[in-house]
């Protein structure tokens, strides 16, 4: 399959080890922690601005990751899925995208599936062998360290739309972006 990152519409994440470093804490009430990367969340902030589309792929359930996804306004978050290749399928329903216009982050074996069949696969830095062997990116950054603001600013760059991006923050950048199409 040819990969091609200007083409990605949708952006779908794995959780543990993509959007945090893998690690899971739990307080003495068995309440679950999860530490999640500023600069991911905002450049998923950064990518629905910019027009595109998030989701949230997990095989754990939690309300951590509720709240995560409230607070970057993640609209699709399928958690608790056995069979992540099935969860794309009613992602790609559900969002009304095909397989090809969406980019996965994922770091473990459950997101072998998924990986092979989206348009833009990303491993993780420290994600298994088997995953970056099938990944079309690997991110300099590792799970929960910036992995996904390095995608995102990637895909952005694919589109043409760094400056675009940055001219959000930075007005001598030039004018406010409009939607891609």
């Amino acid at each position: 399959m040819h990969h091609d990152a200007a083409k990605i519409e949708l952006l779908a994440l794995d959780v543990d080890g993509v959007m945090t470093d893998g690690s899971i804490m739990l307080d003495d009430q068995g309440v679950e922690i999860k530490r999640f990367n500023s600069r991911d969340g905002f450049g998923i902030i950064l990518w629905q601005r910019m027009g595109f589309r998030t989701a949230i792929i997990t095989g754990r359930v939690g309300e951590v990751v509720k709240a995560r996804a409230r607070e970057l306004k993640i609209a699709h978050v399928i958690q608790g899925t056995a069979d992540k290749s099935a969860s794309l399928d009613d992602l790609c329903r559900a969002a009304e995208v095909a397989p090809e216009r969406v980019a996965y982050i994922g770091d473990d074996w459950p997101d072998l599936p998924v990986l092979r069949r989206v348009g833009f696969p990303v491993a993780v830095a420290d994600a298994l062998p088997a995953v970056r062997a099938a990944a079309a990116m690997v991110t300099k950054a590792p799970g929960g360290h910036g992995a996904v603001r390095e995608v995102v600013d990637h895909l952005l760059e694919a589109r043409g739309l760094m400056a675009r991006a940055l001219a959000l923050y930075d007005q001598s950048h030039g004018p406010e972006p409009t939607p891609p199409t």
